[in-house]
């Protein structure tokens, strides 16, 4: 039996997503339309009128085609020939909410009409009588309340009975050149041809579209012909209406809107207690002066819960993607005493890819939940609202702000959740300039290496670097997104702003904790998908060609000799005959995984299983690495056996960095010395850049194998970077340089990978690696040669740097703020409340 489909179509904040999640449930993914990124949500159900599909279309106020989202909404309706419309209403704003319902009743669709959100329309004093409705418009139509679930099952049964309407709004000064226009349009043979009124109308009002569409779909002079009778048509009506086209279609729409209120609902309370809550609250957060102090009260929450909390609960989920590790690790091939096969190398390369991605999964449950509060209680257009006005002067737009915060406008974020949260943008220019400069903010992977740079050269001023580092980001990104739109997205769609406040409601548990696995599960299904090959990428990169022959059999004899002295320590003890070459490799890796697991090890019980575990993998092997009381062999093979551990460990760090240096990407940091040396930048910096791109904390990592101790001593990594000639000598200049650079560097890893999932292009995932390349290393050069040229100090060259982003910030602004008094901006803002 064919499963029938229902496409969800709605005004934004009418409940279209809760009846969604009220009717499915769990049996639902989300994925992209084909050639855009705008979300397609699909969903199943069975009752007992049979089973369904639902697509949740995107929320849109109309069906013209200006916006992505309305030409997406009006494309699946023309060409996913649904069997029914389901059109979910906001009952509380019904005079709003049948404007789109007339426009889906020209498309001659199947349609059956849910008015949701019934309790709040009844408390507002609005009733509307149900029957008369439908029989106005000869459709279907059934009450709910998607918040509580009351209707959502008898709404299969106003589903069944949806058919294509007689109901037609009146158009009386279009209504000749509708027929005469619909004449040619009747003849033409057209297999997905919408319907002939619905085409007309679009045709008379320039619709470019609709226009693009029926051209490439019949004969040139066929559109010759048929585009001249329109314009003569166009022409004829202009001369007798006061206004344009479209303006008298949306008056006749609002006459036809006004008599079906008149005729179908009752108000019989103007000034309601509801209207009074929302009303009162927004003199608070709306208030000049308490809209930024709520706004970064807001923000605090948000970035304290999903963030620090969030990320404290990475401590608890992280022993699980160790264990899973583990498992895998078990399953691969032995680790060598030197050397491990590759396929283990790859495999545990590729693991530790992936669990650096999903161990921000605690933070994203967390971050995509209170963005869905946000969004059901009404304040997340209210940020929108607040922040826009300074934000758009640079190309952004209101709702770039939490992308912004999320990635680290406080030192500690991360941009793979701030991309991600980019989502929701409307306009599609400020959307992927907000993609491309989210990146550039504090991300909570990039602090270890601005903290090993002060605790090395600016222990004095670390408090007011800090504040440089931390607000030179934003006034990167903001004129990043300035350059970005002026050039590249400068074609790039873009619509006016209309901005709605919707009245506050409270949010539902279950569309809560739906929204929040649905987004979580989408994070981990599309990047996941790409995490192999790029991993396997980096790990080719990183460890071929290899060591030479002449170091790897120096590293073979220091090998043996390790060997030769365990053999030396154990000999005349019971434990002598038991160890050799064969088993030895063994043993060591025994004693690495019992250490590792004892590490992780929770309370005494879990030790104790630990042990006991081990014991019965290898009984002989358990007894030289946790020794009995008493047992004088054991205990003099345990400390044999940690000198051999210790020395291989040495050994293999060695053979790493020696690989490191040798590696495609070592080559390539050499390589580039010549000119990362105006920057102040030497191999060893340029490889620890390389690396951070798989992840940012890989920088101080790969420094910390680069700028090795002395087994005598035991330095931290700022002593032994203080002390060496070969990077103290470029000073304090040079550690600017860095950090300039650092902050203005590519997205790591897992933010390219989102650029990618959430652009749908590869272009924009390059350009946000080779842009902020060449302006980094444009920054970075120019800071350390006038930095050498003055002869400053560090911390003035920062503040130099600092003061000339921001005399630059202004300039734009002040040039943008004269250039709209002159010439208003074209952008519509439009409250409703």
């Amino acid at each position: 039996m064919r499963r029938k489909k229902i496409l969800l179509a709605g005004q934004q904040n009418a409940g279209k997503s809760t009846l969604f999640n009220q009717l499915t449930g769990a049996r639902q993914f989300v994925a992209n339309y084909p050639g855009v990124t705008v979300d397609k949500k699909t969903g199943y159900f069975s009752d007992q009128n049979g089973d369904w599909q639902l697509i949740d279309l995107p929320g849109t106020y109309s069906l013209t085609s200006f916006s992505l989202e309305e030409r997406v909404a009006r494309k699946a309706l023309r060409e996913e020939q649904a069997d029914v419309v389901l059109n979910v209403m906001d009952a509380a704003n019904i005079n709003r909410s049948l404007h789109l319902t007339l426009q889906l009743l020209e498309l001659e669709l199947p349609v059956a009409l849910a008015l949701n959100m019934m309790d709040v329309a009844r408390t507002e004093g609005i009733e509307i009588q149900t029957g008369k409705l439908a029989e106005k418009l000869a459709i279907p139509v059934a009450e709910c309340i998607g918040r509580t679930g009351q209707g959502v099952e008898q709404l299969s049964d106003t589903i069944t009975q949806a058919q294509p309407s007689a109901f037609r709004t009146s158009y009386p000064e279009l209504e000749h050149s509708i027929s005469d226009i619909s004449e040619p349009l009747n003849e033409l043979d057209i297999t997905d041809m919408p319907a002939i009124r619905w085409l007309a109308l679009r045709l008379l009002e320039e619709d470019q579209e609709a226009s693009n569409w029926l051209a490439s779909r019949i004969e040139p002079d066929q559109w010759d012909k048929l585009k001249q009778k329109v314009a003569t048509h166009q022409a004829a009506i202009k001369t007798r209406l006061d206004s344009g086209i479209n303006d008298y279609i949306v008056a006749q729409r609002q006459k036809t809107v006004a008599d079906i209120l008149s005729h179908c609902v009752e108000v019989k309370r103007e000034d309601t207690n509801n209207k009074n809550v929302t009303e009162r609250v927004d003199r608070v957060v709306l208030n000049r002066f308490g809209a930024p102090l709520f706004l970064i009260a807001t923000v605090f929450v948000i970035y304290q819960c999903a963030i620090v909390y969030g990320y404290e609960l990475t401590n608890y989920w992280w022993p699980y993607l160790a264990s899973f590790r583990e498992l895998v690790a078990g399953v691969l091939p032995e680790a060598g005493f030197l050397h491990d096969p590759y396929v283990r190398s790859l495999g545990l390369w590729i693991i530790d890819s992936a669990n650096t991605l999903l161990n921000y999964i605690p933070i994203f449950l967390i971050l995509f939940a209170l963005i869905a509060i946000l969004e059901d209680s009404g304040y997340m257009a209210r940020i929108a609202f607040i922040s826009d006005r300074l934000l758009n002067k640079f190309g952004l737009h209101g709702q770039s702000t939490l992308p912004l915060i999320l990635g680290g406008v406080f030192a500690g974020g991360c941009a793979v959740p701030g991309i991600m949260a980019t989502k929701g943008i409307p306009d599609n220019r400020a959307r992927l300039a907000t993609i491309l400069t989210v990146p550039y903010m504090n991300c909570l992977a990039k602090i270890p290496l601005y903290t090993l740079l002060l605790g090395i050269f600016f222990v004095d001023s670390m408090s007011l670097m800090t504040f440089y580092i931390s607000t030179f980001s934003v006034i990167a990104a903001l004129l990043v997104a300035k350059l970005l739109t002026r050039t590249v997205l400068q074609k790039t769609e873009t619509a006016p702003f209309v901005m709605e406040l919707p009245r506050y409601n409270l949010p539902t548990l279950r569309s809560v904790i739906t929204r929040s696995l649905e987004r979580t599960w989408m994070y981990i299904r599309k990047v996941g998908t790409i995490v192999l090959a790029v991993s396997t990428v980096i790990f080719v990169l990183l460890q071929f060609p290899g060591i030479s022959e002449d170091k790897e059999q120096i590293a073979q004899q220091r090998a043996e000799q390790a060997v030769a002295t365990f053999d030396k320590a154990i000999r005349g003890t019971h434990y002598a005959e038991k160890f050799d070459h064969t088993n030895l490799p063994a043993l060591v890796n025994f004693y690495t995984d019992f250490k590792r697991a004892k590490l992780n090890a929770r309370g005494a019980e879990a030790s104790a299983t630990i042990n006991s575990q081990f014991k019965a993998r290898n009984e002989t092997f358990m007894a030289v690495v946790a020794p009995a009381k008493g047992d004088r062999d054991a205990r003099k093979a345990n400390r044999a056996l940690r000198k051999l551990s210790s020395a291989r460990n040495a050994i293999r760090r060695d053979i790493n960095e020696q690989r490191l240096e040798a590696s495609l990407l070592g080559s390539l940091g050499r390589a580039l010395e010549p000119v990362s040396q105006y920057a102040g930048f030497d191999w060893k910096i340029n490889v620890a850049l390389f690396s951070s791109f798989a992840a940012r904390e890989s920088s101080v990592a790969t420094l910390g194998v680069l700028f090795q101790q002395d087994e005598e001593s035991n330095q931290k990594l700022e002593q032994r970077m203080g002390e060496s000639d070969e990077f103290a000598s470029k000073g304090a200049v040079a550690a600017v340089a860095l950090i300039l650079f650092f902050i203005l560097y590519p997205p790591c890893l897992a933010s390219v990978m989102m650029i990618k999932v959430q652009t749908g292009h590869y272009r924009w995932m390059l350009l946000s690696i080779l842009l902020p390349t060449l302006i980094g290393f444009t920054v970075a050069s120019i800071a350390y040669s006038t930095g050498n040229r003055l002869n400053l100090t560090g911390t003035e060259l920062m503040s130099l740097a600092w003061f000339s982003g921001l005399a630059l910030l202004l300039l734009i602004g002040l040039k943008d703020w004269v250039r709209k008094k002159i010439q208003p901006s074209q952008n519509i803002p439009v409250t409703n409340l």
